[in-house]
């Protein structure tokens, strides 16, 4: 627990609290009756009710489009499976901007749907939900998928001997199981949503705005800081409070579970059924992930004088985008890698340590700290990027001019989805199995490496995957504390689409493109790692 402990007191806790409090305190004195003024205001009332009731339909939306891909993914074999399943990941790593920008040119003005039907959806929520179901859509299939992937179908193959219809069967036997990893998902897609900047801010206009747009507007634009505090102390609590239900509910719902080689249950469908929900899940991501990145690509080579590699060739030189670089674009390609690299193995080393103390059950402070660690997923990345740079200015953590800023910052929020990926297998692990090795000498440290290690080997490797796409797509805090002359794709593409002109924003589509390329790279040979298994699971 030290480590982990450590970690978030110095680089969460800390920037966090000192931003609030600048903006409560004056003149010493704590001014506690700000907070009743701002949330007794009618807008502010408004952006509160928004924010939660999109963030619940996000989820619900995300849920029951994405849960049909877990199953085909978990169950079934067919040709390009690997390809698909990094495909369906890389939304997940675009800058909340780039996903705004695709679906604003698929939905809005002049977009896919005006141009055939003359049909817009960029003045209504509906592109919202879209745009938030299209980038959370990865971390129910790979969560709750990695676990499915595992159970033993023939537990549920013993209850329809014994009577059970099919659907029965699933849900005494199979959805239980599932239980602790669909709520970990569906946790994690309430909080993303209900944080969401860039898509609100881009697809929702002066309509619409969550807690995140309106902390961004009240501390960038207006300069309002005790307003951006209270709103900061809002989304805390709600979220903390969240959180805390989610630790009780999932923990109620644990037990020990068999568990499997995920290649002794994906097999290739068959029957009418199982070949047409495989057509309906592949129909869902050919239009929900593959057209909108299809529309990145294309503008990525349609320059004014045709198709062409002319956006890629303007990345190689910084004076091709004016003053808005000090070196060139392409440069922030090796700048994301190193930095997602770090951010990987920080986020692993810390998420690790805490999911293994989480998974002793030591305690009430233990189990608490369950649900604090996922509480950088739901307070304002603009407020934990603008306090690194107010808090770690000093020695001995004078980390301003220090490259290592930028990777702690990504593993902080890289660290809650190497937990949550990590957990519920490690707490399936049968105790006895620990008991055992402790029995015949094994060591604690042993008995660990040599049980809990080749049992969970897999959930590493996703944790892994999970933890360096949201490296290489973290916007909110990163923007705040990266250096002009050594920028991540992000930012590059933020500031690329924040200046006019064809040529940047063409650059902006060809270095968005560069990125899901990276990511569908890497996500791909990770899903062609192979792991020996042995023992019971």
């Amino acid at each position: 627990m030290a480590v982990p402990v450590a970690f978030f007191a110095v680089f969460f806790a800390y920037p966090v609290s000192a931003i609030v409090g600048r903006g409560l305190r004056t003149d010493g004195a704590w001014q506690f009756g700000r907070i009743g003024e701002v949330l007794t205001r009618p807008d502010i009332l408004d952006v509160l009710w928004f924010t939660t009731w999109q963030a619940l339909a996000s989820t619900a939306l995300t849920l029951l489009i994405a849960l049909p891909g877990a199953y085909v993914f978990a169950r079934f074999d067919f040709p390009g499976k690997q390809v698909l399943r990094a495909v369906v990941t890389v939304p997940f790593v675009l800058p909340t901007v780039v996903v705004g920008t695709a679906f604003l040119a698929l939905l809005g003005r002049g977009g896919l749907l005006d141009e055939v039907w003359g049909l817009r959806l960029d003045t209504t929520v509906w592109a919202i939900l879209l745009a938030h179901v299209f980038f959370n859509y990865a971390v129910v299939v790979r969560t709750v998928g990695g676990l499915w992937s595992q159970l033993d179908p023939r537990q549920e193959e013993a209850a329809r001997v014994l009577g059970a219809g099919r659907f029965a069967a699933w849900r005494r036997v199979t959805l239980p199981a599932l239980a602790p990893a669909v709520a970990a998902a569906a946790l994690m897609v309430f909080l993303f949503t209900f944080t969401s900047f860039g898509v609100v801010q881009i697809l929702g206009g002066p309509a619409y705005s969550t807690l995140e747009v309106e902390v961004y507007r009240q501390t960038a634009q207006l300069l309002d800081l005790p307003t951006a505090a209270v709103l900061t102390m809002v989304q805390f609590v709600a979220v903390g409070a969240i959180l805390a239900v989610h630790a009780v509910t999932v923990r109620r719902r644990e037990r020990a579970l068999k568990l499997v080689d995920p290649a002794q249950t994906s097999r290739r469908p068959h029957g009418a059924g199982q070949w047409a929900l495989l057509g309906g899940v592949l129909l869902t991501a050919l239009l929900l992930i593959l057209l909108p990145l299809g529309v990145l690509v294309e503008r990525s080579f349609d320059g004014p004088g045709g198709y062409g590699f002319g956006y890629y060739e303007a990345l190689q030189s910084a004076g091709g985008s004016g003053s808005t670089f000090l070196v060139p674009p392409l440069e922030a390609v090796g700048n994301s890698l190193r930095y997602a690299f770090v951010a990987t193995l920080i986020a692993l080393v810390v998420g690790g340590l805490a999911a293994a103390a989480l998974t002793r059950r030591a305690g009430r402070l233990v189990r608490g700290f369950d649900a604090l660690l996922m509480l950088p997923l739901g307070v304002s990345a603009v407020t934990v990027g603008f306090g690194f740079l107010i808090t770690l200015d000093k020695p001995p953590l004078d980390l301003r001019t220090s490259w290592i800023l930028v990777p702690l910052a990504q593993a902080l929020v890289g660290v809650p989805f190497v937990v949550r990926t990590m957990l519920p297998v490690l707490r399936a692990v049968d105790e006895r199995l620990r008991e055992a090795a402790a029995v015949l000498g094994a060591s604690p440290l042993r008995a660990w490496r040599e049980v809990d290690l080749p049992l969970v080997r897999r959930a590493v490797l996703v944790a892994a995957g999970f933890a360096f796409a949201v490296s290489l797509g973290e916007f909110g805090a990163t923007v705040f504390i990266a250096r002009p002359d050594n920028p991540t794709l992000p930012v590059a593409v933020a500031r690329l689409l924040g200046r006019s002109g064809e040529l940047n924003y063409g650059q902006a589509m060809a270095l968005s493109t560069i990125l899901m390329l990276v990511c569908a790279v890497s996500l791909l040979l990770l899903e062609r790692i192979r792991t020996d298994r042995s023992g019971e699971f």
